[in-house]
């Protein structure tokens, strides 16, 4: 699998006219319910005053960030590596690089990884943390 984009990512950083944030410099932290799954939070509520918040996630193969609803966040992901399955509003999307999906507010959904992994650029509107 190609996780050149990913790393780049992984690597990358936030540059705005006041300050630069090198992605490197920020921990990667288990998710608190679903093992296996990763995340570095590189925008988050404080940097935004709440408006939105911007992830990296990392999802071990054949991991899964099980059926879940934000009530009040719509939630995007763009697939960066490896594949998988979205069940969006119970409906079941294929995963692959390129891919991009939006959760509104209040709509279950889940993300399975496939054999190798997924890795998804995760954005929250207003902000998740």
């Amino acid at each position: 699998m190609n996780h050149h984009l990913f790393e780049a990512f992984n690597k990358g950083s936030l540059r705005l006219p006041t300050t630069t944030v090198e992605f490197a410099n920020i921990p990667w932290s288990k998710h608190p319910v679903f093992e296996g799954v990763e995340l570095k939070h590189i925008v988050t509520a404080k940097d935004t005053h709440g408006q939105f918040s911007y992830h990296l996630v990392r999802i071990t193969p054949n991991k899964s960030i099980q059926s879940h609803i934000h009530e009040t966040q719509l939630e995007t992901h763009e697939v960066i590596a490896g594949s998988g399955v979205c069940i969006n509003k119970g409906i079941s999307l294929p995963y692959e690089v390129g891919t991009i999906s939006i959760m509104p507010a209040g709509i279950p959904h889940e993300v399975n990884a496939g054999d190798e992994g997924l890795y998804l650029f995760a954005k929250f509107i207003p902000a998740l943390c």
